[in-house]
């Protein structure tokens, strides 16, 4: 099954996130099919970028979002509503 799921990046107790499309079998911060987006929960308020276009695009073909990165979607949809 194809998740879209976050990717750790950034040093020690400075963490970064990807948001990925990856195959739910490989490792967190393994191989993954395509990078989606970022977030970086550190600034305030937290960065939230996502390539809606892509991730609807994931859906449509079944990807499952994770718990977290549905969270992410409905803040950026909200972002984009409001710009």
């Amino acid at each position: 099954m194809v998740k879209i799921r976050l990717t750790r990046v950034g040093s020690k107790k400075n963490a970064i996130y990807r948001v990925v499309v990856a195959d739910s079998r490989s490792p967190r911060d393994g191989r993954n099919i395509e990078t989606v987006g970022r977030y970086n929960p550190q600034t305030e308020p937290s960065l939230v970028e996502i390539d809606l276009v892509k991730v609807n695009s994931w859906l449509a073909k079944g990807a499952q979002p994770s718990e977290a990165v549905a969270k992410l979607i409905k803040i950026a949809e909200k972002q984009a509503a409001a710009a």
